[in-house]
């Protein structure tokens, strides 16, 4: 992703480039580890605040999760982190998928990515949006599901979120081109920052 190609075309989000510095986060690459991490927090790790997956890790005294320690994980720390019967289902059908699937995702373009994953049971487009924005790091990634995004996006540029809104962010997203990561990258950054202003 080319976190240096300026979008011009929209002032709300030139304006944010010229105030904030580049987002950048050092991706781990790895899928099955982002896809625990949107299950079991409902928020991938880099983005979470309240940590549960982290701390879930450090209480299993692991560094990274794996197929061959999720059992540790499980044993240890997943008991402490209240999930719904749903997310265990999905827990385990991605368990099952990953120990018998091996996929080279690097190789996949974003269709056969969201194709492959929307297949295991419990797994929707936002973590799709998630595991291809900031996994694959893929460069025109819009997720228009994100609560986060919705929020800013209706503040700055007065969309209306009582009637289509992601239609609306659609629109607005059209000025991007195919540099949509870029764009959502900034805004969810600058609205981290907690200076949302018009």
């Amino acid at each position: 992703m080319d976190d240096n190609m300026p979008v011009t075309h929209d002032p709300i989000l030139k304006k944010i480039m010229d105030t904030i510095p580049a987002p950048r986060t050092e991706s781990t690459g790895d899928v099955f580890f982002d896809l625990m991490s949107c299950i079991i927090e409902q928020q991938i790790h880099y983005r979470s605040t309240k940590r549960i997956f982290a701390k879930g890790l450090e209480r299993a005294g692991l560094v990274t999760l794996t197929l061959d320690n999720f059992p540790v994980f499980e044993e240890k720390a997943l008991s402490a982190i209240k999930l719904s019967d749903s997310k265990y289902t999905t827990l385990a059908e991605a368990i099952h998928f990953f120990s018998t699937q091996k996929v080279d995702w690097q190789s996949l373009d974003d269709m056969a990515v969201r194709e492959i994953l929307s297949g295991i049971k419990g797994i929707g487009p936002w973590t799709i949006d998630m595991i291809l924005l900031y996994t694959l790091e893929r460069p025109d990634i819009f997720p228009a599901d994100d609560f986060h995004l919705k929020e800013i996006m209706v503040r700055l540029y007065g969309l209306n979120p009582a009637s289509r809104l992601k239609a609306q962010m659609l629109e607005v997203a059209a000025a991007w081109g195919a540099n949509r990561s870029m764009a959502v990258r900034y805004l969810l950054a600058y609205k981290s920052q907690g200076t949302i202003q018009r």
